[in-house]
């Protein structure tokens, strides 16, 4: 009798903390970090998508759906709309395209569900030919990231690390310089970009996170590092949701708070996708400068007042430590 009350109160738990599905699209006030089981995050189309955290994983999909498949696209000042494919390989295809031998390299990779034409894509890389000269190269790993949330978290190791394979025989063809390496990545990108840069041995000189992803990354080692890069910063602003509130990077910045409602949203879906934008104009003005906060808890309530530093822009050998607040406005330029 015992034994069947301990099954029926367990079940009871375990019910009570996964909690109803949750109905209205976008509306993720139910959610709990860690408890959990369903979440509405955003696809490549910034659309609500109710995502089963505990949906099993398809491993006989990821044996053809995997890092073997990416697709590296180089975008140049000479080639700013049309892209060039770069086949991990194939030398020839380095040497007959725009690439610039020596000329900052900028690796974007995007989320889930998303491809080599996602908003984010065109957005960072027009931001980067702007205001430098530079070889910037799209990773598509649409393979993996357009299938189901669970099974896109538990490729994201084997797409990195063919990302960080690719870095490698391209540096080493091209002999190219690490120091002129940055990586973004966005949402599940970002913990891409994170393994990429631990397969190449942390040389590239900056690794970025826009709003790492978080369900189910929380206590997942292969989850974005301080140490994947000679410098790693991570842009929070849709924490304890879709992003990752943890200060994961070596500089860690929380605009607003870091977490939805971001200034002009309404919900989940906006603070999410608020942080490529963020990026975007780091990138082309460099104006948006966050204070060093002494706890996590100031940078929720805004109320850093130590030194500054500039969140996000295109300098590669930026270097910083710390945890920065700041505000921002509610629409472009932000």
């Amino acid at each position: 009798m015992i034994k069947l009350l301990l099954i029926v109160w367990a079940a009871f738990v375990a019910v009570s903390h996964a909690g109803p599905v949750p109905s209205v699209p976008g509306d993720n006030s139910h959610y709990v970090e860690g408890e959990s089981r369903y979440i509405w995050m955003s696809d490549d189309d910034t659309e609500p998508r109710l995502v089963d955290l505990q949906e099993p994983v398809d491993e006989d999909l990821l044996l053809t759906r995997n890092g073997a498949n990416n697709q590296y696209w180089l975008y140049t000042r000479s080639n700013p709309t049309n892209p060039q494919q770069i086949v991990h390989g194939n030398a020839n295809t380095i040497w007959n395209s725009n690439y610039g031998t020596n000329l900052p390299v900028k690796i974007l990779v995007h989320g889930w569900t998303g491809s080599m034409n996602s908003g984010m894509n065109p957005l960072l890389t027009s931001a980067f030919l702007a205001v430098m000269n530079c070889n910037v190269i799209v990773v598509d790993w649409r393979g993996v990231a357009g299938g189901n949330y669970v099974n896109a978290v538990n490729g994201v190791p084997n797409v990195g690390q063919h990302v960080g394979n690719f870095l490698t025989w391209l540096i080493n063809t091209t002999r190219g310089n690490w120091n002129n390496v940055h990586l973004v990545g966005f949402s599940l990108g970002a913990h891409v970009v994170g393994n990429a840069g631990r397969t190449t041995g942390n040389r590239p000189a900056r690794v970025t996170g826009l709003d790492p992803a978080g369900p189910l990354w929380h206590s997942n080692g292969n989850a974005l590092r301080a140490s994947d890069g000679q410098y790693v910063e991570a842009i929070h602003t849709d924490g304890y949701l879709q992003g990752i509130m943890t200060a994961i990077g070596q500089a860690n910045f929380y605009p607003n708070g870091g977490r939805n409602p971001q200034p002009g949203c309404s919900d989940s879906i906006c603070s999410h996708d608020r942080a490529p934008s963020l990026f975007a104009v780091t990138i082309r003005y460099n104006r948006h400068i966050g204070r060093l906060c002494a706890n996590l808890s100031q940078a929720q309530s805004n109320s850093c007042t130590g030194s500054t530093f500039h969140m996000g822009n295109s300098i590669i050998n930026k270097r910083g430590n710390g945890i920065y607040g700041l505000q921002t406005g509610a629409s472009w330029p932000y």
